[in-house]
């Protein structure tokens, strides 16, 4: 079997590990056992660009055991967990193509690697399949039935090329199912990203001025468990109505600009380009921390920051020193890459078990309603979502009410009023 991992000696760790994550993730475990009975994807080839996790690695064999064929590349330089990439390949029998810290030549030829298997079903966390196939790989197109994308960055780039036309095969955005972006934006990234900054520097957040620039769902993680750890959060917007949220949720809002000056901790969850620039860090206080959890290194302006810089070094790992010409130092973390990843685990296994159940769901789906689909962006059918929150709420001993014939009858009517 074809792979590239860091070390494949590694794998019997990582296979301990993935057992681990197993243990917090019982509605994958549940669609695994219905996998396993019925091969829903029997002889389906599919290309898996994603953080190489523990709880990947759970994905990865639900998909194997619904009889796929599957192979597994990084969706980021850095996020990649090499132990598990080994155990994969040795215990489980998948061909991965990830290496922690592979350099961009590296990232893109494992990409090739896993598409040179001429996939059926792609994905992607971040849709850099989907981008290298139509930029480069165009022959392919034709075998591909569709794709999922698992996060928010994905969506827009894939809605961009729905909106133009250029995009060649039905894209399901799993990112959007309300299990999906209501617990892992906002849970998961809350969590994991203050656990990558808290790994990487080792310093106190309570009493600090801790500013979040962005307040999508990430956003609102990130404020939440910032606030929890006794951080005076400032929020930076550039859409009106999540400002006003940010304020009602009893926030301080103010323009990057501002903040600037005032923020011990920055991190950046935007999906957009160039959010911190040099301008900022000019601004930034004496030992000003910096980091990134949206998908792409591209929110933090670094070619910027160096052209203000006289000289930089590691302090430590994943924290890099930047020395201003103006004297103040500015430390950012994990390259400007996802922090909760390159310095942590990503999120918890038991957010991830939801956002799971939505890719084993939905590669299901696009086989089965294969000819239904269009060359556009889909949301998660209602019906997966619900069986996903209702088996949760299962899982955690939780019971909720159903409506009687009555209260069926008049949501479903107008005619009784006051």
């Amino acid at each position: 079997m074809e792979y590239d991992v860091q070390d494949i000696a590694l794998a019997d760790k990582g296979k301990l590990r993935i057992e681990w994550a197993n243990q917090t993730m019982p509605v994958l475990n549940l669609i695994k056992e219905e996998f396993l009975a019925n091969k829903p994807l029997k002889g389906v080839r599919v290309a898996a660009c994603l953080h190489v996790t523990t709880e990947t690695a759970s994905l990865m064999d639900v998909l194997k055991c619904g009889g796929a064929d599957v192979a597994v590349c990084a969706s980021n330089p850095l996020s990649t967990q090499d132990d598990v990439s080994a155990a994969l390949v040795k215990h489980f029998g998948i061909p991965v193509f990830a290496k922690k810290g592979e350099d961009d030549k590296t990232y893109y030829e494992h990409i090739h690697a896993v598409l040179d298997k001429r996939p059926q079903i792609t994905m992607d966390d971040g849709a850099d399949l989907v981008s290298v196939i139509h930029k480069e790989k165009t022959d392919l197109i034709d075998d591909i039935i569709g794709g999922t994308e698992e996060t928010t960055t994905g969506v827009i780039r894939l809605r961009s090329m729905a909106e133009t036309g250029v995009l060649r095969y039905p894209i399901v955005a799993v990112n959007d199912a309300e299990t999906k972006h209501f617990f892992d934006n906002r849970y998961g990234t809350g969590q994991s990203t203050m656990d990558g900054i808290l790994r990487a520097t080792n310093r106190l957040i309570a009493g600090s001025k801790f500013v979040v620039c962005g307040y999508g769902w990430c956003g609102r993680g990130v404020a939440m468990r910032a606030r929890g750890m006794g951080a005076n959060v400032i929020v930076t917007e550039v859409d009106s109505l999540r400002g006003l949220e940010a304020v009602m949720d009893g926030y301080r809002v103010m323009p990057i600009e501002e903040a600037a000056s005032k923020g011990d901790f920055f991190c950046t969850v935007t999906g957009d380009i160039h959010v911190l620039r040099k301008e900022h860090f000019l601004r930034m206080k004496d030992g000003a921390v910096v980091c990134n959890s949206g998908h792409f290194n591209v929110e933090i302006d670094l070619e910027g920051l160096r052209e203000v810089t006289k000289e930089n070094r590691e302090m430590r790992d994943f924290v890099e020193e930047y020395l201003l010409e103006n004297g103040r130092r500015v430390y950012v973390l994990g390259e400007g890459r996802l922090i909760n990843l390159s310095a942590a685990e990503g999120h918890p296994s038991s957010v991830m078990d939801m956002s799971f159940a939505n890719q084993a769901l939905c590669a299901a789906h696009l086989l089965s309603h294969a000819k239904d689909l269009e060359n556009k962006v889909y949301g998660v059918p209602r019906a997966i979502d619900e069986r996903i929150a209702r088996l949760k709420l299962e899982s955690m001993g939780v019971r909720i009410d159903a409506l009687t014939d009555e209260q069926k009858t008049y949501l479903a009517s107008w005619e009784q009023g006051t």
